[in-house]
């Protein structure tokens, strides 16, 4: 084939991509609508910040976390922000069931966040332990460490169900 064929072919040939498809996710927008009111009620004009801290999962609740703020799910645009500081932190996301090396840095992060402080736990791990509740190597849930005022159960949570445990730690929120 000559280059110019293959030219044509490329730039006038059938087109192999899809079209783009709308964001149709009913539910996760008015789970989004009904958070960005109760952000507007708790926190007046500002975003709810949220910093996530890894206990010792196994990065599938990150991926999930990560899906959320990708341009499909886009949470920014219901005054959801992550942040990379705990001392700015209004949420405290935390996956994964507490290793023992990292039981210290669970502990520092959640002092380190301004009080009253909302913490989440995120995916089975948190929750219960997971299949790693019994290890000599986990200290265990989330609860056992800091805290708990909302979990999130899942292995892991899809965005959906995650902004459903946001939305129930802010409903159950005081100013």
């Amino acid at each position: 084939m000559s280059l110019l064929k293959l030219l044509k072919m490329l730039f006038f040939g059938p087109r192999v991509t899809e079209p783009k498809k709308s964001f149709e996710d009913q539910e996760f927008e008015k789970i989004g609508a009904d958070i960005k009111k109760e952000i507007r009620r708790l926190y007046g004009g500002r975003s709810l910040r949220i910093r996530a801290v890894d206990g010792g999962s196994t990065n599938a609740e990150e991926i999930e976390l990560t899906a959320l703020g990708n341009a499909y799910y886009d949470i920014d645009r219901f005054g959801l922000s992550f942040v990379a500081s705990p001392r700015h932190a209004d949420m405290l996301f935390v996956t994964g069931p507490v290793t023992r090396n990292l039981e210290r840095a669970v502990k520092t992060t959640y002092e380190a966040a301004p009080q009253p402080c909302i913490v989440v736990a995120i995916g089975d791990g948190a929750c219960i332990g997971g299949i790693w509740k019994d290890s000599y190597a986990v200290v265990g849930a989330v609860d056992k460490v800091i805290p708990v005022h909302v979990r999130i159960p899942g292995d892991p949570p899809t965005p959906t169900e995650i902004l459903k445990g946001i939305l129930a730690a802010l409903r159950s929120a005081k100013k």
